[in-house]
């Protein structure tokens, strides 16, 4: 990947003591605290065996205030240890005298893990300050007395510009971790490869990031072509002139909001794009939970559009499978429910078999991918949600700046090591 960056490679870390931000924020039963899903906590144990000589000190959160899994970290600190087959401290504190006193009367591979950084004010507080004043808040300036390095692996935050995420910028040399260097290169490669085709299919019911995603990817000949399913699909046919039908409108205006704004931003990047913009030639309605194909001729709709049908699915395949390079973002449809997960699995698995290079990001995509045990069969399934849609949308990435900031400095001779 290009040197942009510093990575955990790039020096020795053995009796070092490193500050490491990592994103485990995960599912958790509000009512027992059991974590239900540690997918996060397991995409991080690479980076801290690594630094299995070091003197590791974890940094992370959980939620948001007034969630209900708005909680501490003693039982990530448990979930660690199992996943990383050795114990892992938790402390209830942050950057008070306990953590402080227990960080610096660490020893040469031990590890411990910090609060909840979102229990303190200046995280929030903070939020999207530059670099030099979050480095004088207290959770930064306190805790990098006693660090060497600050590493970030937090992929799936890097869309954001907290203290706990940015604030070591400007105080310690801040270094990639194993997630984040990935994820980097990854989705580097997948957007500014020369392979051809190059296509993305985009769907989910995200509207507004995936649109800018696609302006992205349009103008800046990211893809030849882009292939829409599940809401986003349903707002070009809008676009282009098609009456969904009441159920439908009426779904777009409870849990999408500003419909027809989106409409008019589609119809503008389809006025100027229209022959590299692929929507559904049929679509499947949810009849009392039974599937029903509907070609756009037979629109209006008198039930909810839940999936593609199956001659969009096949078209789509047909076209994956001659692909060099795939991004994908979104589901084709309800794919939670087995009956309308058909399009999303045609469209899945198409992306597995081919031999092209393939990325798969968002949140429900992540999902679906799972549920279809695709991991290892393609080739990068983004740890990121919002952070990968920022990403592939071209938007400003704080942490990565940060990160590329921190190289600028060190090389300069900005730090004291």
């Amino acid at each position: 990947m290009p040197k942009e960056i510093l990575t955990i490679d790039d020096f020795d870390l053995k009796g070092k003591t490193v500050l490491v931000r990592v994103d485990i924020n995960s599912p958790i039963n509000p009512l027992t605290g059991e974590i239900l899903d540690d997918t996060r906590i397991r995409n991080h144990i690479k980076t801290i065996k690594e630094l299995s000589e070091s003197k590791v000190v974890l940094l992370a959160h959980q939620s948001r205030p007034g969630k209900r899994d708005f909680t501490n970290l003693k039982k990530h600190a448990k979930q660690i240890t199992k996943r990383l087959g050795k114990k892992v401290t938790y402390i209830d504190d942050f950057f008070g005298s306990k953590a402080l006193t227990k960080v610096q009367n660490m020893k040469k591979g031990e590890r411990i893990l910090l609060e909840n950084v979102r229990f303190y004010a200046e995280e929030h507080l903070l939020k999207g300050k530059d670099f030099a004043s979050q480095a004088e808040s207290h959770m930064v300036s306190h805790l990098a007395e006693l660090g060497d390095y600050f590493i970030n692996d937090a992929f799936a935050a890097a869309h954001r510009a907290q203290p706990s995420l940015t604030g070591f910028t400007e105080v310690l040399p801040c270094l990639a971790g194993k997630v984040m260097e990935r994820e980097i290169s990854m989705l580097q490669k997948a957007m500014h490869s020369n392979e051809r085709p190059s296509i993305a299919v985009l769907g989910g019911i995200k509207v507004f990031d995936t649109i800018e995603v696609m302006r992205n990817m349009l103008e800046n000949d990211v893809v030849d072509r882009v292939l829409t399913t599940g809401v986003v699909a349903n707002i070009f046919l809008l676009a282009r002139g098609h009456d969904l039908g009441e159920p439908n409108i009426s779904f777009l205006e409870k849990e999408v909001g500003k419909y027809e704004e989106l409409t008019e931003q589609a119809k503008a990047l389809d006025s100027e794009h229209s022959s590299k913009i692929d929507v559904p030639a049929d679509l499947v309605l949810n009849d009392n939970g039974e599937r029903k194909g509907l070609s756009l001729g037979d629109l209006p709709a008198e039930s909810r559009i839940f999936d593609i049908g199956l001659d969009t699915a096949v078209n789509y395949r047909n076209q994956i499978l001659e692909a060099k390079n795939i991004i994908l973002n979104g589901p084709a449809g309800v794919f939670e429910i087995e009956e309308f997960a058909v399009g999303t699995t045609i469209i899945f698995n198409a992306i597995a078999e081919s031999k092209g290079f393939s990325v798969i990001g968002g949140g429900e995509t992540v999902a679906a991918a799972r549920n279809l045990n695709l991991e290892g069969k393609v080739n990068h399934i983004s740890t990121g949600g919002g952070a990968c849609i920022t990403y592939l949308a071209g938007q400003s990435m704080p942490v990565i700046e940060a990160l590329k900031h921190s190289k600028k400095l060190y090389e300069k001779g900005h730090y004291r090591c």
